[in-house]
């Protein structure tokens, strides 16, 4: 009996609920040939993710780290029921383009964010546009996030961006402790918007790139967009779907 494939991340709790889910799965003839579990925390699932961008495959994560927003909850006794009602969400990532001061072009996709970063010790200075639209000539900070909905609640959040529905068909720019203009806030753009982003003093004050967790130094010139042919078909348990979780970290944002 074949059952779906399961990617586990390498730690002894990853590797007790693939064991215990082989089992179930064998035992109740589960199979669904367009389903993967991936079992690990929030950043195994963004790898997988990424070397399956052009499957068409289904993607069920169960958490096995610590905050797990993008996973599910594993249940033992509840886990087949889990998986037969489990509700779809599509996602689609930002493609980042980056020249560096090499004039080399490397190329990244990010589920959750780009990260412009300074490089050195000193504040990076930026221009940013939508287009050939100036949204802000010159920015002075640490950097600048790009998020997109199912980002805005990780590193978006904690650098003060606001948090976007799933269906919002929005995208969040925001400052990274902005120093001038130190009352701006960043900006929300719609998805079809096409962000440059250029540092503006490249060799006395460098910046980094970073599209989730891949890295370009010495970037120069950056462009974003959303790539719309990658989809990402994530399945949630239908009480805890990633509109839920998104609209409890609102709630959460708002009563504090």
């Amino acid at each position: 009996m074949k059952i779906p494939k399961i990617i586990c991340d390498k730690n002894i709790k990853s590797t007790l609920i693939k064991k215990h889910l082989i089992k179930k799965l064998k035992d109740k003839k589960f199979n669904n040939p367009k389903l993967i579990i991936v079992i690990g925390g929030d950043g195994f699932m963004l790898k997988i993710l990424k070397k399956n961008k052009f499957s068409n495959k289904f993607f069920y994560g169960i958490n096995s780290g610590n905050y797990g927003f993008l996973m599910n909850k594993f249940s033992k006794n509840n886990i087949l029921k889990s998986l037969k009602n489990s509700q779809l969400i599509t996602i689609m990532p930002l493609e980042m383009n980056v020249k560096n001061r090499f004039n080399q072009i490397k190329k990244f996709i990010a589920i959750n964010e780009v990260s412009i970063l300074r490089q050195g010790r000193q504040a990076a200075n930026l221009s940013i546009k939508i287009g050939k639209k100036n949204i802000i000539k010159k920015l002075v900070s640490d950097g600048a996030l790009v998020s997109t909905p199912a980002g805005s609640t990780a590193y978006n959040l904690s650098v003060h961006g606001p948090i976007l529905s799933l269906n919002s068909k929005k995208l969040s720019i925001a400052p990274i402790s902005a120093f001038r203009p130190r009352r701006w806030k960043g900006k929300i753009v719609n998805d079809h918007s096409k962000i440059i982003i250029k540092n503006l003093d490249p060799i006395k004050r460098p910046i980094s790139a970073v599209a989730d967790n891949s890295e370009v130094r010495n970037a120069n010139f950056i462009k974003i967009k959303v790539n719309d042919k990658i989809k990402f078909k994530l399945l949630y348990d239908k009480n805890r779907s990633l509109q839920k979780k998104i609209k409890l970290e609102q709630i959460r944002r708002e009563t504090k």
